[in-house]
């Protein structure tokens, strides 16, 4: 909760009032620092546990010697490549430190107050973040199966909506829209609003209908796809994501992105990243395997999962997730309880290495026992 002792909010822009800061998932370092463990596993912020590939690496190490200079502020082979692997113009390309900030600057163009932007309930905390924090109302649809209920977020969109936030597939809750759905619910939006379709988790995603929302730029003017190099890429470190837009759009967004905003090693690494395609294809295929793994693993222990598609799956514990996300610290283990995102029974379980999710199924066993 936002600190009413703080002595320079009343300073602050009125709607910073009200937010709270957004808390990532516990480090490593200092689980061991209150805990006194050791070898702990982290499973909690949807990394890939493979890493990296090695052309990223390699292409990280070789800026070593050039560390005095300043990046490329248009990221001129970075956003090149971008282009190249979407069959699109590099002005359609807006980079960013991390997708999150894309998502930002789209707030920060879009959005102000007296307007609103729409989402999901249980959807990406950025989203409402990025909008209270330019001062823009949030308008936010119950989900449907955890997932976006896109008749219930078409009915609010009206005269003063600008921005609306689809998360494909979402995240916390690993839930997908087909092609067909999604589409047609660009088509119904009116000229006035900027729809971004925020595919963080793309690479993952095996499902027959599940859409590739960049193919669609041509045909929706006021569309934005988000991507980051975070996940599959594994360069979560790094921050490096970007956006894909009308050029218009994306000329606008750029009037707000601060310069260098991506540093030089990202830049370097993401263009490796993107090519190494074997990379993605190992990190994939062990994602897959493993999701089916441990989501047969909490069955087995009677818990519900939300079918996902992700890189994580969230379950429901049947009781408070926060004692449980405790209690599994204690043991070593890392998770995420979700009730920020309206979800106080969840939690979500990034997939790891496989002795890694072999320590996640016993822990839970363990601290789930009567």
């Amino acid at each position: 909760m936002p600190n009413p002792d703080n002595p320079f909010l009343t300073l602050a822009a009125p709607q910073i009032a009200g937010l709270t800061p957004y808390v990532p998932g516990k480090p490593l370092s200092e689980l061991e620092r209150e805990h006194g463990i050791r070898e702990a596993v982290k499973l909690a912020s949807n990394e890939n546990p493979l890493g990296c590939g090695e052309a990223a690496q390699a292409a990280y190490r070789d800026c070593a010697s050039e560390l005095a200079r300043y990046p490329d502020g248009g990221a001129f082979a970075l956003r090149g490549a971008i282009a190249e692997h979407h069959g699109v113009d590099p002005a359609q390309v807006t980079v960013g430190n991390g997708s999150n900030d894309v998502l930002d600057l789209v707030a920060r163009t879009f959005l102000q107050p007296g307007v609103e932007s729409v989402f999901s309930e249980h959807a990406f905390a950025v989203y409402p973040i990025a909008t209270q924090a330019v001062g823009a109302a949030a308008r936010v649809a119950p989900a449907r199966d955890f997932g976006h209920d896109l008749d219930a977020m078409a009915a609010l969109v009206g005269e003063r909506t600008r921005v609306v936030w689809i998360a494909n597939p979402n995240n916390p809750t690993g839930t997908w829209l087909a092609a067909g759905p999604l589409r047609a619910f660009l088509e119904g939006l009116p000229a006035h609003v900027v729809a971004v379709v925020d595919e963080a988790y793309f690479e993952y995603v095996a499902e027959p209908d599940y859409p590739d929302a960049s193919r669609w730029l041509a045909d929706f003017p006021n569309l934005i796809v988000t991507r980051t190099f975070a996940k599959v890429h594994g360069l979560a470190a790094l921050r490096v994501g970007y956006g894909l837009s009308h050029p218009a759009v994306a000329e606008l967004l750029n009037r707000v992105r601060h310069p260098f905003n991506v540093n030089a090693p990202a830049q370097a690494a993401a263009v490796a990243a993107l090519g190494d395609r074997a990379h993605v294809q190992r990190s994939v295929e062990h994602n897959r395997a493993e999701l089916a793994r441990v989501s047969a693993g909490l069955q087995a222990l009677g818990l519900d999962a939300i079918p996902s598609v992700c890189n994580f799956v969230t379950v429901d514990l049947g009781r408070p997730a926060g004692p449980v996300d405790q209690a599994l610290l204690r043991e070593g283990v890392i998770c995420r309880a979700v009730g920020n995102y309206g979800l106080p029974n969840h939690l979500r379980i990034s997939i790891g290495l496989a002795d890694e999710n072999d320590r996640l199924l016993a822990a839970l066993d363990k601290v789930l026992a009567p």
